[in-house]
């Protein structure tokens, strides 16, 4: 766990839970290959160590352990997140990840604590960009008041709260507020991490699918504060 992260929010207690986690644990590790494991843990940096089962086999044992157990609550999505993120193999993050997008319906606002956790722990793109997209999106979308909570991740010290703001519209298209989008990416347009300069350009170039006048306006005003590595990002289709 990431050292600077706040303290992990306590495990609800979840019978849904508890059946998915003994279904998990018990279909994923008999699965494990240490080969494709270590060229797993060895791609993603070391962040974590890997099972070493590939996606579509992943995707076929989570039907399995999902198979007749229902729709979740936001108590039974916590407990489930919380867990798997406390299990040292990285494809029980990326459950619960897939998890979320799924039944992000399930969750309300109050949810959000959860998901800083999710992404100030063991952080990486893997499970950041997911989240960003598919569970802070649709989250904030859903309540709108939430935005004020992204205006406060956007300026965050750590890099992946301020990637998870700058990444959570990546799918709203016509719905963009484009006042956030672009004031996003001038406020953190001199940030020193590439990780976060390249969400600035992804940001952007997903933005210029819907409006790419606006984009390109916007980084031929702001070229000068962009980085060369965003502005290349946002450019890359025009």
């Amino acid at each position: 766990m990431d050292p600077a992260a706040a303290p992990a929010p306590d495990v609800p207690d979840s019978p849904l839970a508890d059946t998915v986690l003994a279904r998990l644990t018990e279909l994923y590790a008999p699965a494990a290959d240490p080969g494709r494991a270590e060229g797993a843990a060895a791609y993603m940096k070391h962040i974590a160590p890997f099972l070493g089962i590939p996606a579509p086999r992943r995707r076929a044992l989570s039907k399995a352990v999902l198979a007749g157990t229902g729709r979740p609550d936001e108590r039974d999505c916590t407990a489930i997140a919380l867990r798997c993120w406390r299990l040292p193999e990285r494809e029980y993050p990326y459950f619960a990840v897939d998890y979320l997008r799924r039944y992000v319906s399930s969750c309300s606002s109050g949810f959000l604590p959860v998901l800083h956790h999710l992404v100030t722990a063991d952080p990486w793109w893997d499970t950041v960009d997911a989240l960003a997209a598919h569970v802070a999106g649709p989250l904030v979308a859903a309540d709108p008041a939430l935005a004020r909570e992204m205006d406060r991740w956007i300026d965050d010290e750590n890099l992946w709260v301020a990637r998870t703001a700058l990444l959570h519209q990546l799918r709203y298209r016509e719905a963009t507020d484009t006042d956030r989008l672009f004031g996003y990416c001038l406020r953190r347009a001199d940030h020193p991490d590439f990780f976060v300069r390249k969400a600035i350009g992804w940001a952007l170039r997903e933005y210029a699918k819907t409006d790419p006048t606006a984009v390109r306006d916007f980084v031929e005003g702001a070229r000068t504060r962009l980085s060369p590595l965003s502005v290349r990002e946002a450019l890359k289709n025009l």
